[in-house]
């Protein structure tokens, strides 16, 4: 049990409803990437910058999995929420990942998942796979 849960478990404070969701739709995005093939390598990986939610391998290409979890597309879909300053978040920290890394000339890419969320359950999962290039400053030219 992690730290919020055992706070929770404890003291009884519910957790909210949107961390409860974006933490499901996270689960269900993982079991569908394993399912598409890719190999898990972790998750909720947090530095001073930011965080990115999953982490996979895919053949030779490490993909930093950022998900998003809605009920509804009633405004616009989920991958939308995915602004300039999180994909400039994304990049920071992705970059921290593969400083950490013996090979740091791998290739990496950057997916969505959209996970639409109702009646308990995932509706429906959307895998958006090189959804976003490596922000600017850290690209390049």
């Amino acid at each position: 049990m992690d730290w919020d849960g055992w706070l929770r478990a404890r003291f009884g404070r519910p957790e909210a409803e949107h961390l409860r969701r974006g933490r499901l739709g996270e689960r269900a995005a993982k079991r569908h990437l394993r399912r598409a093939g890719l190999k898990f390598l972790t998750g909720n990986f947090k530095t001073r910058r930011g965080e990115i939610d999953l982490i996979f391998r895919d053949e030779g290409c490490l993909v930093f999995v950022e998900v998003k979890t809605r009920s509804s597309e009633e405004w616009s879909r989920p991958a939308a929420a995915v602004d300039a300053a999180k994909k400039r978040r994304l990049s920071k920290v992705a970059m921290e990942y593969v400083r950490l890394l013996k090979d740091r000339q791998v290739k990496f890419r950057f997916d969505i998942v959209e996970v639409l969320w109702g009646d308990g359950r995932p509706r429906e999962i959307r895998h958006l796979p090189n959804a976003f290039a490596l922000a600017r400053p850290y690209r390049h030219h």
